[in-house]
């Protein structure tokens, strides 16, 4: 398979991983990527080092379609879409997922928001691991992406949190001016969120209210992935099912309940297919 620039490494060992595959979708500045780094500490995996990881985080956003000259001038000035369908690479996030699926090593660009392009000099190694979180605002779009994930969550955050979260992070981290970052939330970020990535949650197996703010739902999530890493459970056999360890549903967590309840709440919420 050649994934893009060769980033397919090479077929995978006798010791295939067969990795349990999560998607994480949600608006801009929801909480996506935070309630990734979330799973990754309470597992243990943050500091762990990246060749040895069980668990691995790989970002959409190193998927985005290398811009031309022209869409280059727009985005400088804040007037191209990022958060259009077509301004990523469906092939190319496909056939990634797919040769991790097959326990395959692979390399994938960083993203340099303040260039708007991908950073082809500063590759992240993705390898073989058992859970793999793949995360951004459109993962659940694409009907052939979205039927390769075993779980689906769905950070959902109110428009008013993200819009604030936004704002000083394009100004402070990507180097945005105010005006700018306005002008494109309105534009477009609004709008393709209401067009493109709220409707994808109806695709959702959980759904987590207010992010990473949402512990009973991370507590609920992280022992669901602590059950597929537990020795002696294979969570995904040779032929890439699921076994019933993995093959369960999660509704809509809300942090009605609190932490000393969260036994009760796992038993309530989680049901078998």
């Amino acid at each position: 398979m050649d994934v893009e620039n060769g980033h397919n490494l090479g077929p995978p060992t006798n010791d295939v991983k067969k990795p349990f595959l999560i998607g994480v979708a949600g608006g801009t500045a929801s909480g996506k990527s935070t309630v990734c780094k979330k799973i990754m500490m309470e597992l243990g995996q943050a500091d762990m080092d990246h060749t040895k990881r069980q668990v691995v985080t790989i970002s959409q956003d190193s998927f985005y379609r290398e811009l031309t000259a022209a869409e280059e001038a727009k985005a400088f000035h804040g007037l191209y879409n990022f958060d259009h369908p077509d301004a990523f690479n469906e092939q190319l996030i496909y056939e990634t997922l797919e040769a991790i699926l097959k326990g395959f090593k692979v390399e994938i660009p960083g993203y340099d928001y303040k260039t708007n392009s991908l950073d082809h000099k500063n590759k992240i190694t993705i390898y073989p691991a058992d859970v793999v979180l793949f995360e951004g605002i459109l993962v659940f779009y694409f009907p052939k992406i979205r039927d390769l994930f075993h779980m689906k969550l769905f950070v959902d955050t109110d428009s008013d949190t993200r819009l604030a979260r936004r704002v000083p992070r394009d100004i402070n981290e990507r180097g945005r001016d105010l005006d700018t970052v306005l002008t494109q939330y309105m534009t477009y970020v609004k709008p393709a969120f209401e067009e493109f990535c709220s409707p994808t949650k109806k695709f959702a197996d959980v759904i987590i209210p207010r992010g990473a703010d949402n512990t009973v739902a991370i507590d609920l999530i992280v022992r669901h992935i602590g059950e597929i890493l537990r020795p002696g459970s294979c969570a995904i056999n040779n032929s890439g099912a699921t076994n019933n360890t993995a093959n369960t549903h999660i509704t809509t967590v809300n942090n009605s309940a609190t932490t000393t309840a969260s036994n009760h709440a796992a038993s309530a919420m989680i049901r078998e297919h």
